[in-house]
């Protein structure tokens, strides 16, 4: 272990001097000591790393240094083979101004929005009526009691699951992105609020945090952000799918107003019967015009109307069989004195008659037959048998 102690000590001892950007922790001076012992802390991480420094340095470039202040400083990394820790000897401390806070919020803020984190088409609507939301912020805070009050106020059956955070300091980020992490896996969880009162710039750098930032665009769940007061805007004000002016506009927009939807529906109601009393009230006058008309009036007027025609088709069908069977008959009767007209029979009448041969053969001349030959004789009535005598 030691040989290994002392070779991981070399290998830093090679490292040379490093800039170092973090949050100051603890502040440890030892009265009557030259040696001032800092905690410094990453922001973003739940990592820490002890700094020594004279006194003097951090009197020269930060007299005012206190818990929580960023700073960035030189140092050198330093391994302690006895005790196998890691830690910085700084040889010059600087304490971040708020306008270089500033500066470098800008510059995040830009690389983010390049990114696509900002971009308003990703951004998704929240549920109507979330099933259960959940609820990031400060343990006691007013923040809490305004977001919990509200909604049940608002919807008073909506069930929360909430998870108390640090909200400031520098275990803010981690335990916000650990309880994002927990909320976002909860099937049960519809919609995730991340909610703080009002403060300062340095009270509210945890939510423009580039950590909290992409751990909020990570999310499945929708993400609504209510930090700080209406003018206050973090950067994850720009990546949550919603932005909330103040805790209590957060409550107003993940749950509906019991009320006015009742009142809603109520309207809705009065708008639907009064359009089904419209149209029935539009159909009765119909239907009244349909009566008052004469066919429907007296129905049995159209009965008689075609019981009249039928008769009078099946008389005019009458005269119009019985003049084309009186016109058939006389043109029969023509017909049949005609035929008889020519009829030999009617010759026969008038005291003719025919003679025929007894081969049937008819007698027109005297020459046609001879002495002795048998004939039949046709009158109008009856035959008579006859032989040729000369």
């Amino acid at each position: 272990m030691r040989v290994v102690s002392q070779k991981v000590g070399a290998w830093i001892a090679r490292l040379g001097w490093v800039w170092v950007d973090g949050q100051v922790a603890q502040i440890s001076r030892r009265p009557g000591a030259s040696t001032v012992f800092l905690t410094l802390r990453d922001p973003s991480a739940d990592l820490s790393l002890t700094v020594t420094t004279n006194r003097d340095v951090l009197d020269a470039g930060a007299p005012e240094l206190r818990e929580g202040a960023r700073v960035v400083l030189h140092a050198k990394p330093e391994f302690y083979a006895a005790r196998g820790t890691l830690s910085l000897r700084a040889d010059e401390i600087r304490q971040v101004g708020l306008g270089e806070l500033l500066a470098r919020l800008e510059k995040l803020k830009k690389l983010l929005a390049a990114e696509g984190l900002f971009d308003r088409a990703r951004k998704r609507r929240l549920p109507f009526l979330p099933g259960r939301i959940g609820l990031i912020t400060g343990r006691a805070s007013a923040a809490e009691r305004d977001v919990l009050t509200n909604a049940q106020r608002r919807w008073p059956a909506v069930e929360f699951r909430t998870v108390n955070v640090a909200v400031q300091g520098p275990g803010a980020v981690p335990q916000i992105v650990d309880a994002l992490k927990v909320l976002d896996a909860d099937p049960a969880v519809d919609v995730i609020v991340i909610a703080r009162g009002g403060g300062g710039i340095e009270d509210l750098l945890p939510f423009s945090d580039e950590a909290l930032c992409r751990a909020v665009f990570a999310c499945r769940t929708p993400v609504v952000s209510a930090i700080g007061h209406e003018t206050d805007a973090p950067l994850v004000d720009y990546v949550a799918d919603v932005r909330a002016s103040t805790p209590t506009d957060a409550a107003k927009r993940i749950v509906p107003d019991l009320a006015e939807e009742l009142r809603l529906i109520r309207q809705a109601r009065q708008r639907v019967e009064r359009a089904v009393r419209n149209l029935v009230d539009r159909e009765a006058h119909r239907l009244d015009g349909l009566r008052s008309r004469p066919v429907l009036a007296r129905p049995q007027v159209m009965v008689e109307q075609r019981a009249a025609d039928v008769t009078a088709l099946r008389q005019r069908a009458g005269r119009t069989l019985h003049h084309r069977l009186g016109a058939a008959q006389d043109e029969l009767r023509h017909t049949l004195a005609r035929l008889r007209a020519l009829s030999p029979a009617a010759t026969l009448e008038r005291g003719y008659a025919i003679v025929q041969r007894a081969d049937g053969h008819v007698v027109r001349a005297a020459g046609e037959v001879g002495s002795g030959d048998a004939l039949r004789v046709r009158l109008a009535e009856g035959e008579l048998a006859a032989t040729v005598d000369g």
